[in-house]
């Protein structure tokens, strides 16, 4: 039986148990889906499936072949070389309902504690939170929205399992952040754009119209987000409006509407965020997710709220700090939104260099002449029948993306074995998880 058909039949037989567990309502939370998952796999790792894929083989020059398990994860992890983290962060308040997180030091489960691996190995968290209708939703979700998506993890995986679990991780911790402060009454909400770095590869979920860039070596700009404002965001507005939402703009007095396009009731022009309990269900708290790896060249990454956006485009943010380092690049990002626009908003920008072991500063992008060829030539490789591309790859091949997805129906979700949730995923229609 192959690894994908054993997965699906523990799948289906996990489900039935927890159907008959919970009187047959057909919900079963993602948490649970999880750690069924990860017990799956580990099953198929002790029959002889190696589990080290080409993420890992390409930095440490380990083959699969004869090698398989913890402990051979282990090994390549204590080869792995791990870039450099640089960071700064710059911010002017308006309203005070801007927030975010730096951490460098977070710790996830030892691989093996006889492995001669860091028995903690270190990933780190880089967050906006930009708050609306007060701050309390923006707070509680920086303190909280970690821990829960760390607690939707099961233990003792391994470095490749770690990595392969954390977009499911990150939507079961933005819904479970969002169901427990939307209990406590409170009708703040807040937008959400959450990066994960371990290793060269970064992870980031996010909700609302905060942003997360990739500036990668060659000059090109990619995002890492999408934007949920309803004015901009036609697949959004026809979710909503299909759920049972109306959108519209804001009437005065003799009819005439202005302002951006809001879901009613409550009138937010976002269509996604945690909290704001008194705009019904159709704002909803699941992130879009993506995962990509660097290659060793590393980059530069922007994290902002609107304040910056509103003011500048992903290109200009990028070029306008070019060739400063991260402290006075996120300064100096906020200092050009502020020039373009002046201050109308709370505007904080995080600035995060991943730089390539034995550099002290992130090398400037070489000309775009250069990235134009390396381009040309990637594109030639990958016309040759003789190698086949089983990934997708971005910013002249330089930049792997290892998983996207942006549906906001859970039930939708591309895991390898059904998901069992309702049409509609308000914090309402989940199980505690």
């Amino acid at each position: 039986m192959s690894s994908s058909s054993a997965s699906s039949s523990a799948a289906a037989h996990h489900q039935q148990h927890y159907r008959r567990q919970t009187g047959g309502s057909g919900l079963v939370p993602l948490a649970a889906l999880i750690k069924e998952e990860a017990r799956t796999e580990r099953q198929s790792i002790a029959g002889g499936e190696s589990r080290i894929s080409a993420r890992d083989d390409d930095a440490a020059g380990v083959g699969s072949s004869g090698v398989g398990g913890e402990a051979a994860e282990a090994a390549v992890e204590s080869r792995l070389e791990r870039p450099l983290l640089r960071y700064g962060c710059a911010a002017q308040c308006k309203k005070g309902e801007d927030f975010f997180l730096l951490r460098t030091d977070c710790l996830r489960p030892a691989i093996s504690v006889s492995s001669s691996a860091s028995p903690h190995p270190i990933f780190a968290v880089f967050a906006i939170l930009d708050g609306h209708n007060g701050n309390a939703a923006a707070i509680y979700t920086r303190d909280n929205l970690l821990n829960h998506v760390l607690s939707a993890m099961p233990r003792g995986l391994s470095r490749e399992e770690w990595l392969h679990m954390l977009p499911r991780a990150l939507v079961a911790g933005f819904v479970k952040t969002d169901k427990e402060f939307q209990s406590k009454g409170q009708t703040s909400g807040t937008t959400a754009t959450f990066v994960i770095i371990d290793g060269w590869t970064i992870t980031v979920a996010s909700v609302g119209d905060s942003r997360c860039i990739l500036d990668a070596q060659g000059g090109a700009v990619s995002l890492l987000t999408v934007d949920h404002r309803l004015e901009e965001n036609v697949e959004e507005r026809e979710r909503v409006t299909a759920s049972g939402g109306e959108v519209g703009r804001l009437s005065v007095v003799g009819g005439a509407e202005i302002g951006p396009l809001r879901c009613w009731p409550g009138g937010l022009c976002l269509s996604r965020s945690i909290g704001d309990i008194d705009v019904g269900e159709f704002i909803v708290p699941v992130p879009y997710v993506k995962q990509v790896k660097l290659s060793n060249a590393g980059g530069r990454l922007i994290i902002a709220s609107d304040g910056i956006w509103d003011a500048l485009s992903s290109e200009a943010a990028a070029k306008s700090c070019r060739g400063l380092p991260a402290e006075l690049a996120a300064k100096q990002v906020v200092k050009e939104a502020l020039r373009t626009r002046g201050l109308k908003d709370d505007t904080t920008c995080i600035v995060v260099d991943i730089i390539p072991p034995g550099q002290t500063i992130r090398p400037l992008s070489p000309p775009k002449k250069t990235s134009k060829l390396k381009s040309f030539i990637f594109r030639k490789k990958a016309k040759d029948p003789s190698q086949k591309l089983t990934k997708q790859h971005s910013a002249v091949g330089i930049v792997e993306e290892i998983f996207e997805e942006g549906s906001a129906m859970l039930s939708e979700r591309p895991l390898t074995r059904p998901l069992m949730l309702s049409s509609h995923c308000g914090p309402e229609s989940l199980l505690e998880t």
